[in-house]
C-alpha cells in the first residue's frame, strides 16, 4: 500500500482518533492430526476444553463493566456449551479425530450452517471462530487469543472482532477499531458504541497496512487516512475533547430537545437491571428498549411467570416515575432458543421469529404479558409494551388486544418490515406508539444480509430510502398525535439525530454511552433546521451525500 492513502468503510461509532495501527494476532495453528487410542478419554478432553472456555466467558461476563458486553459474553458462553455442539465433537472423535481437530471440525459444521442461514445467525460466525480458537488453544496449552500488548495507545485492525476480544478493550490503550468485515449491526459495531470507541467496519485493505503505520480514523464518516504525520495524530487527540459525543457533552443534561425547545425524548436501551445505573448516569429520560431475551437464553424450558416477574420488576422499580418500553421476546428461527423446539427453515430471517412465534406457541406471549403486568402493578414505572416483527394491521390489532387484556395500558409495535412502515398510519389507529428498529428495517428494505460486509454500504442508516420509510412513520405520528421512536443503532448517531427529529421521530433510544453526544447534537439545531435537514437527506442521491449535510 502507498505510504499515504485513504481507505473507506462504514463509520459505526462517531469520533476521531489517530495513532499507530496494530493488527489483531492470528488464530492458533492446528498441528498435524494424531492417532486416537481411547475415544472416550479424548472426548472427555475435548469437553473439558469447551467447559474451560465457558467458565472463562462467564467469569469475564461477571466482571464486565458494561452490561452490554456482559450480555454478549453470556450469549457466547451459551453457544460454547450447546449440547448439539458437544454431540458433534463426540461424533468426530469416534470417527478418529483427536480433540483439537474434532472441535475444529464441529465448529466448522456449525459455521457453514450459520453462514448459509444468513441474518442474525450469519452475524454469529465470528463468534464461532473465536470459540473454536479458544477451545483449540486450551487443548494445545497456548494462551487464549487476545489483544496485542504493544505498551502504548494504538488503533486496532482486524478482519472482524469477536465479543471476547472487544470485551477486553481498554479505551485508554485502544484508540479506535477498524475491521475489514462486519456491518453497522455487527457485534463490533454494537460493542464499540457501548465502549464509546470510534469505529469503522467493512473497510477493505486495512489488513494490508503495515503495522505501526500512523493512521487517522473517523468513526462518523468511515474514512481511514493512512500514513498521517505526528502533528495530525496530536491534533486528533486534542480535537477529540471537543467533538460530538465527547466528554465535553457530559455537561449538557436535562430532557432532550432542539435549541428552540421542541422535545425529543432521549431513552436508553437495556437488557437487565445491570444497565440501569449507566442509563441514570447519562440522564436517560426512561428506557426505550428493554430487551427480554437475556432471561430466555440457553434454556431448555421456558422461564416461569414468577421468574419473569422478578426480572422485570427489578428494572421497573429502578425506573420508577419514568417510562419503560419493554419488548416481548424477540427470538425465533434466526435467534434460536432451545425451549422453542423450532424446525430448521430455508431462510430463518424471513421465518417464524419475533411476534410470529405466537402463531405456534401462543402461550409464550400470554405468559410474558401476564408477567409484565404483574411486575408493573408492583412498581411505579410507566410500562409500555411493544412487539417485534409486526408486518400487518391484523397482527398489530391482535397484539394490542392481548396487551390490553393483560391489563397493560400502552401497546406498540416495532417497525422492522417495510410493509409495516408503509402502513404506519393504519397501525397507529390500532396501537399507541411505533418504535423503528433500523437494523432490521435496513436489512429487509435493501435485501441485504446484516452480516454481509460486502453489502454494508446498503445498511448505512443514512440511506435515503431508509430515511423515507422513517419519514412515513414520522408523518403518521404527527397526524395521529402518537409517539414514534427509533431504537435501532441509528439512534446512537449524533449527526443523524437532528435529521431523525426532522422526520417526525419523537424519541431516540440507544446505548447509555451515546446519550450525551446525541443530546448535545440535538441542542445545536432548531426544529425548523431539523425539518430542513430531513427534507434534504430524504432526496439526497446516496448515503454519503445525505451525511455531508451535517458538518
Amino acid at each position: 500500500m502507498p505510504e499515504r492513502a485513504s481507505l473507506s468503510g462504514i463509520g459505526v461509532c462517531p469520533g476521531v482518533a489517530a495513532g499507530p495501527l496494530i493488527r489483531l494476532a492470528g488464530a492458533p495453528v492446528l498441528p498435524p492430526p494424531v492417532p486416537v487410542g481411547d475415544a472416550g478419554a479424548e472426548t472427555v478432553r475435548a469437553y473439558g476444553a469447551l467447559a474451560e472456555v465457558v467458565a472463562d466467558l462467564e467469569r469475564r461476563a461477571a466482571r464486565a463493566a458494561e452490561a452490554t458486553v456482559a450480555e454478549v459474553l453470556r450469549a457466547e458462553a451459551t453457544m460454547a456449551g450447546d449440547e448439539e455442539l458437544r454431540d458433534a465433537v463426540r461424533e468426530h472423535v469416534e470417527a478418529g479425530a483427536d480433540a483439537p481437530h474434532a472441535i475444529a471440525a464441529a465448529f466448522g459444521t456449525f459455521r457453514e450452517l450459520f453462514a448459509a442461514a444468513g441474518g442474525h445467525l450469519a452475524e454469529r460466525v465470528a463468534d464461532l471462530d473465536d470459540l473454536r480458537d479458544r477451545s483449540v488453544a486450551v487443548l494445545l496449552g497456548l494462551p487464549m487469543p487476545g489483544l496485542p500488548p504493544p505498551g502504548h495507545p494504538y488503533v486496532l485492525a482486524a478482519r472482524d472482532l469477536a465479543p471476547t476480544v472487544t470485551a477486553d478493550l481498554d479505551p485508554e490503550q485502544v484508540l479506535a477499531l477498524v475491521t475489514e468485515a462486519g456491518g453497522p449491526t455487527s457485534h463490533t459495531a454494537i460493542l464499540a458504541r457501548a465502549l464509546g470507541l470510534p469505529a469503522v467496519v467493512a473497510c477493505p485493505g486495512v489488513l494490508e497496512v503495515a503495522e505501526h503505520t500512523l493512521v487517522l480514523v473517523d468513526g462518523a464518516t468511515g474514512r481511514v487516512e493512512i500514513g498521517v504525520d505526528e502533528e495530525t495524530v496530536a491534533a486528533a487527540r486534542l480535537g477529540s475533547a471537543g467533538s460530538v459525543g465527547s466528554a465535553g457533552d457530559e455537561a449538557i443534561t436535562g430532557p432532550g430537545g432542539t435549541s428552540d425547545g421542541a422535545p425529543v425524548r432521549l431513552l436508553a436501551n437495556v437488557g437487565s437491571v445491570r444497565d440501569v445505573p449507566a442509563a441514570d448516569r447519562a440522564h436517560a429520560e426512561g428506557i426505550g428498549l428493554f430487551r427480554t431475551e437475556l432471561l430466555f437464553l440457553g434454556r431448555t424450558s421456558e422461564p416461569s411467570r414468577g421468574e419473569q416477574v422478578a426480572a422485570y420488576r427489578d428494572v421497573f422499580r429502578a425506573m420508577a416515575g419514568r417510562r419503560v418500553v419493554i419488548r416481548t421476546l424477540d427470538a425465533g428461527a434466526d435467534k434460536p432458543l432451545p425451549f422453542l423446539h423450532q424446525d430448521e427453515e430455508p431462510n430463518p430471517a424471513l421465518g417464524i421469529r419475533g411476534l410470529r412465534v405466537a402463531r405456534r406457541r401462543p402461550g409464550v406471549l400470554t405468559t410474558q404479558l401476564a408477567a409484565i403486568a404483574d411486575a408493573a402493578a408492583e412498581c411505579g414505572a410507566e410500562v409500555w409494551v411493544m412487539a417485534p416483527m409486526v408486518s400487518t394491521l391484523t397482527e398489530a390489532t391482535e397484539f394490542a388486544a392481548a396487551v390490553y387484556e393483560a391489563g397493560l395500558p400502552k401497546a406498540g409495535v416495532m417497525i422492522e418490515v417495510p410493509a409495516a412502515a408503509l402502513r404506519a398510519a393504519e397501525l397507529l389507529r390500532a396501537v399507541d406508539f411505533l418504535s423503528i428498529g433500523t437494523n432490521d428495517l435496513s436489512q429487509y428494505a435493501f435485501a441485504a444480509d446484516r452480516s454481509g460486509g460486502d453489502l454494508a454500504d446498503l445498511l448505512d442508516p443514512w440511506q435515503p430510502a431508509l430515511l423515507r420509510l422513517i419519514e412515513i412513520c414520522g408523518d403518521a405520528g404527527r397526524e395521529t398525535g402518537k409517539p414514534v421512536g427509533v431504537c435501532g443503532e441509528a439512534a446512537a448517531d449524533p449527526r443523524l439525530a437532528p435529521v431523525l427529529a426532522g422526520l417526525g421521530v419523537s424519541s431516540l433510544s440507544m446505548s447509555p454511552r451515546a446519550l450525551p453526544g446525541v443530546r448535545a447534537s440535538l441542542a445545536r439545531y432548531s426544529y425548523t433546521e431539523c425539518r430542513r435537514l430531513a427534507e434534504l437527506a430524504v432526496v439526497a442521491p446516496d448515503a454519503a451525500s445525505a451525511r455531508d449535510l451535517i458538518g
